[in-house]
């Protein structure tokens, strides 16, 4: 049985920034779990809190969907193309901050709504273009309405982005042993470990101005990992970027190694003017 649950951050039309904690779209997912309203509960991975749960446990990881940006713009347009001040929506501090360190002089605009919202205020003219999530409107079939995917060179996607998080009751130890051999994609669950673990060490909620990306691949000594994240200034105008490779079964070692490394070099500065 599909049970279907509304969160804060689905029925509010406020910005992200303003709810001022973590976990918006996920704690009413997470009270019907422990109300035993639900056995299983689902999230997108990036809106999941870094720390633990007493009482829940991540049970699996499936295999992640494109982790990119994706840009819907009016006319078929790329951002290359689109002229100087073109309006150009985003709900995401970190896209925001992306958008503005490419230097293409864009009016960056707060947006909110559902992807079809998004999408629609671009058909209308209210916004040029709007930068999403690939893997959203991959789950939504609409990825007909892409005009550009963004190489993450360009914007590195949110910690975990692409992913699905699977949780179900701590106590429930059978249920979760089940899911994790049906489901759990041990490559995914490396990449995302790092990816979150870099979030946590920064002290960066899942608005902040952060974009971590990872990668688990064969190498001459068996799989490798290997991780690249960004911290950046609102305006987009200081960063801090910095890349680590490591082994897959020390996916948090390898992501608190990248932290401290980005937090010697002043990361950390940039995060509380996110937070200030």
């Amino acid at each position: 049985l599909l049970v279907e649950v509304s969160t804060e951050g689905d029925v509010s039309a406020a910005p992200l920034v303003s709810f001022g904690g973590v976990g918006v779209f996920v704690g009413a997912l997470r009270d019907a779990l422990l109300r035993g309203d639900v056995d299983v509960a689902v999230h997108s991975l990036k809106d999941l809190p870094t720390g633990s749960h007493p009482d829940i446990v991540l049970a699996a990881v499936p295999l992640r969907e494109d982790p990119r940006d994706a840009v819907v713009a009016r006319d078929g347009l790329t951002l290359g193309e689109l002229p100087a001040r073109a309006r150009v929506g985003t709900g995401s501090p970190r896209r925001a901050s992306q958008l503005h360190a490419l230097g293409l002089g864009f009016d960056v605009a707060e947006i909110r709504g559902n992807v079809d919202t998004r999408i629609r205020k671009v058909l209308s003219g209210e916004y040029d273009a709007v930068v999403v999530a690939r893997a959203g409107l991959a789950r939504l079939g609409r990825l007909e309405e892409v005009t550009e995917v963004l190489d993450p060179l360009l914007m590195l996607p949110a910690p975990g982005q692409g992913a699905l998080a699977v949780e179900c009751r701590a106590v429930d130890g059978e249920l979760a042993d089940d899911i994790r051999q049906a489901l759990d994609d041990p490559r995914t669950r490396a990449a995302v470990t790092a990816e979150r673990t870099v979030l946590a060490d920064l002290e960066a909620g899942c608005s902040a101005p952060v974009g971590a990306l990872a990668e688990v691949a064969e190498g001459d000594d068996g799989d490798e990992l290997w991780i690249r994240a960004v911290a950046l200034s609102l305006d987009g105008v200081l960063a801090v970027r910095r890349s680590r490779t490591g082994s897959p079964e020390d996916a948090a070692g390898v992501g608190h190694r990248l932290a401290q490394e980005m937090l010697a070099d002043g990361a950390g500065s940039l995060i509380e003017e996110h937070a200030s």
